[in-house]
């Protein structure tokens, strides 16, 4: 296979089912915002986390691929994959299993810690980017993208408390928000 067609040179791309879009169009745009959180979440994957939290976002990757072909598709194309209701259950079940062991959150956390943890709070705000540009394109669209909303605003919660139970695994004291600074009140000369 070929990496370069030159077909797309021009600043236009194809979708799955045929047609060109600009590269800046809402599709394209949301598509390399799920590419651009899969990436980061393979960054999270070199760290030192568990077996299970390792098998979980290799299972996460893969669906967003399933999420990113949905949203490449033409309008009206059936590309052969679908994001079920399921997906965010397991999500939710995986979510619930790692809060378990987490202290009760009373105030915001700032994101950082262990950088495995300081990557997924990343990977939560670029999840959270896709999710945005996903709910435009359905809602500027006649393409129904089925679930595809709700497991990226579930994957963004998963994201959250995985952060955290990251930052619990490596004994990683979390930093709240303590407001704005009282101290810091100077203004600039």
């Amino acid at each position: 296979m070929k990496i370069y067609t030159r077909t797309g040179d021009s600043g236009e791309t194809g979708l799955a089912g045929g047609g060109r879009v600009s590269k800046t169009s809402l599709a394209i745009e949301a598509v390399g915002t799920i590419d651009e959180l899969n990436a980061v979440l393979g960054i999270v994957r070199s760290y030192s986390i568990t077996d299970e939290v390792q098998n979980q976002l290799q299972q996460i990757q893969s669906r967003l691929f399933d999420v990113g072909a949905l949203v490449a598709s033409k309008e009206g194309y059936d590309c052969g994959v679908a994001i079920s209701a399921e997906e965010s259950t397991w999500l939710e079940a995986r979510i619930d299993k790692l809060n378990q062991n987490l202290p009760e959150l009373r105030q915001f956390i700032l994101p950082g810690g262990h950088p495995a943890a300081a990557q997924t709070h990343f990977a939560r705000t670029v999840c959270r980017r896709a999710e945005r540009l996903v709910v435009n394109l359905q809602q500027q669209s006649e393409n129904p993208l089925g679930n595809a909303t709700t497991y990226l605003n579930r994957l963004s919660d998963y994201l959250f408390v995985l952060a955290r139970a990251l930052n619990a695994l490596h004994a990683e004291t979390e930093t709240t928000w303590t407001g704005a600074s009282r101290n810091n009140n100077q203004s600039a000369s």
